[in-house]
């Protein structure tokens, strides 16, 4: 996942859960909220594109040490109309190959086809693979070597396609979005909320942006926040986990390319 704090997190035996966020470099910018509450409407009642992108980012982890590594991030379409998602992360402590096949049908993702793989210094290797059969209904696949076969529901998503989801409906207009994951052998009730509206800097560029999260349990002290530039379709453009013990994980654009 470009989402990749959970990934790291499994990698380093840590908990999951949620922590207090610094103040991010960036600040509030209602006067963004006219021009973008325009667009969104406009949008929610269309058919929304995909675009073909390319992105590059900087990858950090703060655990004591600071590690930093890079990502890269592909969406392409095939020449059978499917589409191809792909996320490769390398860093000190970890590689991530993660991609995903899917169809895009009235503003939705399909997924046919995930695939996960986690290698790394000191690291057990760690893979994941998911086949959808909407024929059948039915999903398979595997996680750390155990088989599975459950029941498709209607909507289902993978760990990769979500992400690419919640961007979409963000650009569609959508404010709170719930999605029904298969990860790990199961399903998961995955929910984020837009709540603010940020100028943020990044690498000398600033960007307006919608700052999302996960919502999890009031109890719950991990925390993850994505920032999202509506004038850039909506990349994401900083990604921000902290871990109970105060373990920092983020992402930052370094490059982008959209479109043909």
């Amino acid at each position: 996942m470009l989402l990749v704090g959970a990934n790291v997190s499994q990698a380093s035996g840590e908990p999951q859960g949620s922590g207090e966020v610094p103040a991010p470099e960036s600040e509030q910018a209602p006067e963004i909220a006219d021009a973008l509450e325009g667009a969104d409407a406009s949008q929610s009642a269309e058919d929304i594109p995909l675009l073909p992108m390319e992105l590059s980012y900087n990858a950090s982890m703060d655990r004591g040490i600071s590690l930093s590594g890079s990502a890269r991030r592909i969406l392409e379409q095939r020449d059978d109309g499917t589409w191809r998602f792909r996320t490769d992360v390398d860093s000190f402590i970890a590689d991530i190959d993660e991609s995903l096949i899917f169809r895009w049908e009235n503003n939705r993702v399909i997924p046919l086809r995930y695939r996960y793989k986690l290698s790394g210094f000191l690291i057990k290797t760690r893979e994941q693979a998911i086949d959808f059969d909407w024929d059948q209904m039915v999903v398979s696949g595997h996680h750390r070597g155990d088989s599975f076969s459950l029941e498709l529901e209607e909507g289902t998503l993978d760990p990769m396609g979500y992400q690419l989801q919640l961007s979409q409906d963000i650009k569609a207009g959508k404010r709170e979005m719930e999605y029904r994951v298969i990860d790990k052998g199961d399903y998961d009730t995955d929910q984020f909320a837009v709540i603010d509206q940020e100028r943020l800097s990044v690498n000398g560029d600033t960007y307006k942006t919608l700052k999302a999260e996960k919502v999890r349990d009031s109890d719950s002290k991990r925390q993850s926040l994505m920032w999202f530039a509506p004038e850039r379709n909506n990349l994401l453009v900083r990604f921000l986990q902290v871990e109970p013990d105060g373990s920092r994980y983020e992402l930052t654009i370094d490059d982008a390319t959209v479109g043909p």
